[in-house]
């Protein structure tokens, strides 16, 4: 049994963590009881609760607001982490750092790699990029993308909600990623931070679609009709996002594939899944 430190237990990927790392000691603590941007407040919590793990997934993912904001989110996510990454070193716990597809431009024309040179084009994604910088060599990065799943809100909800209210829905035919079920990343995510898998590690679902496409096979997976979707693009969006997306945020995952990790499965089948626990 490894005692298990969760940041942001209460976001959907940490809920679905917690329950992934049933038999071990977990604390799970939320933001309320946990700010990760305290330093002071952090340090006493690793040091009391003296974690072998700590998996750190507490960040503020608002990619939007935190243009606006950009000190509120390099204190959460950037500074946050840096306060995780010393409390860590400390009482000798590995660090897991849940990270994103936005340390990318979106420009590159293959799937981004682990190895791959970041350049993001939002505060989000170079406040992330600042946390990934803020660990040690020792430290497990997973990236992912577009990650859906029965906690919080995120995409399947959303266009669930709207098939219930409209006819037509409306999402952009041209960024392309891969999506990702929280149910399925949890598993990979404790693995890899129990077994201590040093270095960057890019974790999604399998199955590259633009959102237009993602939102029919949404529709689909609910028995309803994928063809109440309409294609737009990014620039047509009214009104427009205050944070550039990225054309091509598909990532590779050939570190766990080079490894001999088998990767997370279609997004077809556990989209169906998921679709079927929300209904």
């Amino acid at each position: 049994m490894t005692r298990v430190l969760v940041t942001g237990a209460a976001g959907q990927v940490g809920r679905e963590l917690v329950e992934a790392l049933a038999g071990h000691d977990v604390i799970a603590p939320d933001r309320d009881l946990l700010d990760v941007s305290a330093r002071d407040a952090v340090l006493a919590a690793v040091t009391e609760l003296g974690p072998q793990v700590i998996v750190h997934t507490a960040a503020w993912t608002a990619v939007d607001a935190c243009e606006g904001d950009p000190d509120r989110a390099f204190a959460v996510n950037a500074l946050g982490t840096r306060h995780i990454a010393e409390g860590a070193r400390r009482v000798g716990a590995h660090v897991c750092y849940l990270s994103t597809d936005y340390v990318f431009d979106g420009t590159q024309a293959t799937p981004y790699r682990e190895w791959d040179a970041p350049n993001p084009l939002s505060v989000y994604g170079a406040s992330k990029l600042a946390g990934e910088q803020a660990l040690g060599p020792e430290a497990t990065i997973v990236r992912t993308s577009w990650v859906s799943g029965r906690y919080g809100t995120n995409m399947v909800k959303t266009v669930l909600r709207q098939a219930g209210e409209r006819d037509e829905l409306t999402f952009v035919d041209d960024q392309r990623g891969h999506p990702t079920f929280a149910a399925d990343l949890a598993p990979m995510v404790a693995r890899l931070a129990l077994e201590r898998a040093a270095g960057t590690f890019h974790v999604t679902n399998q199955g590259a679609v633009s959102w237009f496409e993602f939102a029919g096979a949404v529709l689909a997976a609910a028995g309803l009709d994928p063809a109440r979707v309409r294609p737009v693009s990014t620039a047509e969006l009214d009104p427009p996002r205050a944070a550039p997306r990225l054309v091509n945020s598909v990532l590779d995952n050939a570190a766990l594939r080079l490894a001999g990790i088998p990767v997370l499965p279609d997004f077809h089948e556990s989209l169906t899944r998921l679709v079927e626990d929300l209904r």
